[in-house]
């Protein structure tokens, strides 16, 4: 599938094939949704939650971006996808697990660590160095520990997923949900080299394979 016309093509597969055989799911899904569990993860075409997780629809709230990341609480009139994103799928789906899962080969990561798109403007990468710009303080850590070579990189999207958590907790209704029980914050890493999922104890902050 490299175009429009091959998507075309796939929906029709789609369409005679997983659709047809679940007709009473998908008869069901157009009442409503209510997914037990939010997915944070990056856009990279490579890292599709649904795949990683053999999840059906209905099954999983997902919002994408650059980096799997999520700011911090900001309750301005700016727009906020991510914080609208989570806002509904706490308060009013009440998803009882949200996960954030980062990934091996991240470009954000990368351009974050090196620096790839500062100054530029928008159009230019401007979006994504203002975006990035929410891993500075991890970024100048693992600079302080392991410089700027692969090891690096390797780190900071491990740091990147803490990041997203703790960002996660200065949301009033994510921490208060947290507090009584009522939700559960996880942290995954999805290693594109070799198909295994690490998953976070926050405790130790170490990332271990799912097993």
């Amino acid at each position: 599938m490299t175009d429009f016309s091959g998507m075309i093509d796939g929906y029709r597969r789609f369409r005679a094939g997983d659709w047809a055989a679940q007709r009473a799911r998908w008869a069901e899904l157009a009442q409503g949704q209510s997914p037990k569990v939010m997915i944070v993860s990056c856009s990279d075409s490579r890292v599709d939650p649904a795949t990683v997780f053999d999840a059906s629809p209905g099954e999983m709230f997902v919002v994408r971006n650059v980096a799997n990341l999520v700011p911090p609480y900001e309750p301005d009139s700016a727009r906020h996808g991510v914080s609208a994103a989570l806002e509904f799928a706490v308060t009013q789906l009440e998803v009882s697990e949200l996960v954030v899962m980062g990934h091996g080969k991240c470009g954000g990561v990368h351009a974050a660590l090196t620096g790839a798109f500062a100054d530029k403007a928008p159009g230019e990468g401007g979006f994504i160095a203002n975006w990035i710009t929410l891993l500075d303080d991890a970024r100048a850590k693992v600079m302080a520990e392991h410089g700027t070579g692969p090891e690096a990189v390797h780190a900071l999207e491990l740091e990147c997923v803490k990041t997203s958590l703790t960002n996660l907790r200065t949301f009033p209704w994510v921490a208060e949900r947290e507090a009584d029980g009522r939700l559960a914050l996880r942290g995954a890493y999805f290693a594109i080299a070799d198909g295994v999922l690490h998953v976070l104890d926050e405790q130790t902050g170490e990332f271990s394979p799912a097993v």
